[in-house]
């Protein structure tokens, strides 16, 4: 599925989910969530991260769902990494980056990409154990997938050994460490997988933010 054309890639999307739902009921289908935005950004950005919460089957969209705002629970700390790292060269304060709501959401987040390992709901605590082992049956389906995009930075939210187990970005990654401890490894050139922690983790969300724009800002420009 070789992408070449604007709505190309929700196309390509749109067609891999149908014939996954075959063997996934209950498939929440993720992805890019405005394509257009995705493909005029730079540096253009996937996150990996596990699985939605849903106690009531799936079978929606998080395309759509980020793509109205989300909820602030995980999509708060995301929007803020996205506009750090558009913002790379400047020293944001926490002041401006505090306050996110609906519209901020809506704004930032529309030129992700954003891709659930496990395509099935989960609860709010993520079994890895059984997420593992769904993503492995659905590896196939994965691997087709993650072909679509060619993003600059895979950011594994918490999912780097799942994902490199899944998807190998090249057969043996070359990790390397930034001075603040976050590894990362280019497997093509300009092209980055940092291993960072989910957006939901118990950690305070300017931890998370300066953590994760720093060691983006090390890894794009040495400094």
């Amino acid at each position: 599925m070789t992408v070449s054309k604007m709505n190309n890639i929700r196309r390509c999307e749109d067609e891999l989910f149908a014939e996954w739902r075959e063997k996934r009921p209950g498939l929440v289908a993720d992805g890019i969530v405005d394509e257009e935005a995705f493909l005029s950004s730079s540096p253009k950005l996937l996150f990996v991260l596990k699985e939605v919460n849903d106690p009531n089957g799936g079978g929606w969209d998080l395309r759509d769902f980020v793509k109205a705002g989300g909820r602030a629970d995980t999509w708060d700390n995301v929007t803020r990494w996205v506009e750090g790292i558009r913002r790379i060269a400047e020293d944001i304060s926490w002041n401006e980056l505090f306050e996110v709501d609906q519209v901020r959401r809506q704004r930032a987040l529309r030129s992700i990409a954003a891709v659930n390992l496990k395509k099935s709901p989960g609860s709010h605590t993520t079994d890895g154990a059984k997420l593992y082992k769904i993503a492995d049956e659905d590896k196939v389906f994965l691997n087709r997938q993650f072909s679509l995009y060619e993003p600059d930075l895979t950011i594994c939210c918490g999912t780097s050994e799942p994902f490199h187990l899944l998807v190998p970005m090249c057969k043996h990654p070359q990790w390397k460490i930034t001075r603040r401890g976050v590894t990362y490894h280019e497997h093509k050139p300009g092209r980055f997988v940092v291993d960072y922690s989910h957006p939901q983790a118990r950690v305070a969300s300017h931890i998370l933010y300066y953590g994760l724009v720093d060691a983006i800002r090390e890894i794009l420009t040495g400094n």
